[in-house]
């Protein structure tokens, strides 16, 4: 047992779902100062600054009210502040969300759009409820949002009550699954046909990290990559030796979206049905 003061979990943080060893294939248990990283030193932005946290219930009867408005403009924001891979398989109807590759881009996000949050509700989410916990103290000392709420137990405990509720399509997890799912909508679509597709695999180009979604018919037809650039570094691994393949990470995927983008003119995000 830990004894550390600030470590203390109760059976409700527990969240489980179907899987086993093989989908963690790299797991390693340790003490960090941050879970997830936001860039922000703990000590100076603390979790304790966090936002009001919402039951599942509450969460969801909010959401209601929120879409009942309808195209109205409203004067409340849902806010994912997961990465645009995350959102882009599943997300809550008519949210906002940010089209950041890592949680520490946030802040940023969050300074370079200080009047889309002026005066708003913002009701925030992430998987588990773990980057709320940071995220929205951060946008709350910013001082300039009316209220902001954080879903409890994030997605996962929402669709544990409400499977069929207004979070549609896959729930994005950091393990060999990459996704788990509560209804079978699927909101997004093949990197190379635009049919619907939303099963992520990762770039088959050597080095690169991304994650593609890439349909059955289009990776029979040799479209295993993120992006141009890697596919045509696939064809070439061939007939290059290793010393000429340069080791990088990111690609044309990640270098054509602008670090942190703005969004001035948009309240929230549609959900395409």
């Amino acid at each position: 047992m830990c004894s550390h003061p600030l470590f203390k979990m109760d059976k409700e943080d527990f969240k489980t779902s179907d899987g086993g060893a093989e989908c963690f294939t790299d797991l390693r248990i340790g003490v960090y100062k941050e879970i997830v990283p936001m860039g922000v030193d703990p000590d100076v932005i603390s979790y304790q600054l966090a936002g009001v946290h919402l039951e599942p219930e509450e969460f969801h009867k909010e959401v209601e009210a929120l879409l009942a408005e309808g195209d109205s403009c409203s004067d409340t924001i849902l806010l994912d502040c997961r990465n645009f891979y995350e959102s882009k398989i599943g997300q809550f109807t008519r949210c906002l969300a940010p089209d950041i590759r890592k949680f520490s881009y946030f802040p940023d996000y969050v300074d370079q759009n200080l009047e889309l949050f002026k005066d708003k509700k913002v009701l925030m989410y992430c998987t588990g409820g773990i980057r709320c916990e940071r995220g929205s103290a951060y946008l709350r000392s910013k001082d300039v949002c009316k209220e902001v709420y954080q879903l409890k137990g994030g997605i996962h405990k929402y669709l544990e009550q409400y499977p069929e509720g207004f979070y549609r399509g896959k729930l994005f997890v950091f393990d060999e699954r990459y996704a788990i799912s509560s209804n079978s909508d699927v909101i997004s679509d093949c990197r190379y046909c635009s049919c619907p597709w939303d099963k992520y695999e990762l770039c088959s180009t050597q080095f690169c990290c991304q994650l593609v979604l890439s349909c059955p018919s289009c990776r029979q037809n040799g479209h295993t990559a993120c992006c141009p650039t890697c596919q045509t570094k696939g064809q070439a691994k061939s007939e290059a030796s290793p010393a000429v393949l340069h080791h990088k990470e990111e690609c044309e995927c990640t270098c054509g979206r602008p670090r942190i983008p703005q969004d001035p003119q948009h309240i929230c995000v549609p959900y395409l049905e």
